[in-house]
């Protein structure tokens, strides 16, 4: 039985992408202690917003990334509503991180770039 694919976006700082990047962009890194929640968009726009407003001022530059996950995990959590009608998320436990990268179908691809 072949499972149904849903796509995600992911704004990451400089830090971040050079992780994914020398990994060769097959997963997420773990995450840092102080970062308990791993929270992928459900679209492009809400990704490019967040990248511009808190990558940008911190580091200089901010990145969006795109990726493909099985559905029957992502509906294991539940979609959040965190403004605008176009911003939601998923909240992915940091403990279920390594199972979240078990089911990404594909690499991880960066999509934008903003400075």
């Amino acid at each position: 039985m072949t499972d149904h694919v849903i796509t995600l976006s992911r704004p990451v700082g400089p830090k971040g992408l050079d992780l994914i990047a020398a990994a060769g962009y097959p997963y997420w890194p773990p995450r840092l202690p102080a970062q308990p929640i791993f929270y992928p968009v459900t679209n492009e726009e809400s990704a490019k917003e967040i990248s511009i407003q808190w990558n940008v001022p911190a580091s200089g530059v901010g990145f969006v990334t795109r990726f493909s996950g099985k559905k029957s995990f992502m509906d294991r959590y539940e979609n959040h509503q965190v403004g605008g009608e176009n911003h939601t998320e998923w909240r992915i436990s940091a403990e279920d991180l390594d199972e979240r990268n078990d089911n990404i179908m594909g690499l991880i691809e960066i999509i934008g770039e903003y400075k």
